[in-house]
């Protein structure tokens, strides 16, 4: 199994079990996001956790989870597409600085600015394949049904109760659909243009974490200690990687999800967006630029959390998967 393989398929592991941890921050944050709030109709808001247990009173705690599956799927695929692709990227930028070395030419080694680049390109082909399933997730996470007393409330006369019906539930077959009948094929890639430009997220969390990781390998060796980084420290580096990241790149974010949520028809214009400039325009017009960080807060728990969880449990998943082929291998040869 090559190297590239079982870093795709670790990545994928790390970051489901991440989003199973973290999921329901992320629901309340996408709803921070897609909140349209002018600056004259600012309000109290409310702490995440006010926000969690809100929805858990009003909709009930299966929306905290609202679109779980499809979220799965995509970071699954996400994670999977992205360390693939990264490794193999990586091998050839090793293998092409190790063949630069020989000829006189460097230290053999990838640099800042190549990891950098290794990290986009990574970001591009995994925005590109997997842009339409986090829409479907955006919708289901900003669906927002009745609460349950509203819904079941019937009105009487006489004693007699008129009815209240409660709606289907809103699932990922729903959500396909809607996307489709508002603006077709291609409305599957909707915010796929600052999702594009958000390749600088993780690869600016990448060049953090390679950055850190190999001064701390540097450092070790330099004191004759153990060389092995330790799961604890790995969680550490990835927490203070993704916390970079996240704070330079949140605003586009925001207006990902605003892209990317339902557009209400026959709402105030200036809540419409016909895409990512025209967004940017009227965030900045109406809502000003505190509405670009419309709950960072939350953000930055949910993703660093989850990047800390996804880095130790991948690493993990990397050494059991060589260990495991390594006493193959030894068997085999006996």
């Amino acid at each position: 199994m090559s190297d590239a393989l079982i870093s795709g398929l670790a990545g994928a592991g790390g970051g489901m079990i991440a989003q199973l941890i973290t999921y329901p921050l992320q629901t309340v944050n996408t709803r921070q996001q897609t909140q349209r709030e002018l600056k004259e109709e600012k309000k109290k808001r409310l702490s995440t956790i006010e926000q969690m247990c809100q929805v858990a009173r009003q909709e009930g705690w299966d929306r905290l989870y609202g679109g779980l599956t499809p979220s799965l799927v995509g970071t699954a695929a996400s994670q999977g597409v992205y360390y693939y692709f990264y490794q193999v990227f990586r091998n050839k930028a090793e293998a092409s600085a190790l063949d630069r070395k020989k000829r006189g030419i460097g230290d053999g080694s990838v640099g800042m600015l190549s990891s950098l680049v290794l990290a986009a390109l990574s970001g591009c082909v995994n925005v590109l394949l997997t842009n339409p399933i986090w829409v479907v997730v955006t919708r289901m996470q900003t669906h927002s049904k009745k609460s349950k007393n509203s819904s079941t409330r019937a009105a009487t006369t006489e004693g007699v109760i008129l009815a209240a019906i409660e709606p289907p539930p809103y699932g990922t077959t729903h959500a396909i659909n809607e996307v489709y009948d508002e603006a077709g094929f291609w409305g599957f890639w909707k915010g796929v243009v600052p999702t594009l430009i958000m390749v600088s997220n993780p690869s600016i969390q990448f060049m953090l974490y390679e950055t850190l990781l190999k001064k701390l390998k540097k450092r070790r060796a330099s004191s004759n200690k153990a060389s092995d980084v330790t799961a604890l420290e790995i969680f550490l580096l990835g927490a203070l990687a993704k916390l970079g990241a996240t704070v330079v790149t949140y605003p586009l974010l925001v207006v990902k999800s605003r892209l990317q949520a339902k557009q209400v028809n026959g709402v105030d214009k200036r809540h419409q967006y016909k895409g990512t400039f025209d967004a940017i325009a009227k965030m900045m017009t109406h809502e000003g630029f505190y509405g670009f960080y419309n709950g960072m807060g939350t953000k930055i728990v949910q993703s660093v959390l989850a990047a800390a969880v996804l880095f130790m449990v991948k690493e993990e998943l990397v050494r059991g998967a060589r260990r495991l082929l390594t006493g193959a291998a030894a068997s085999n040869s006996l």
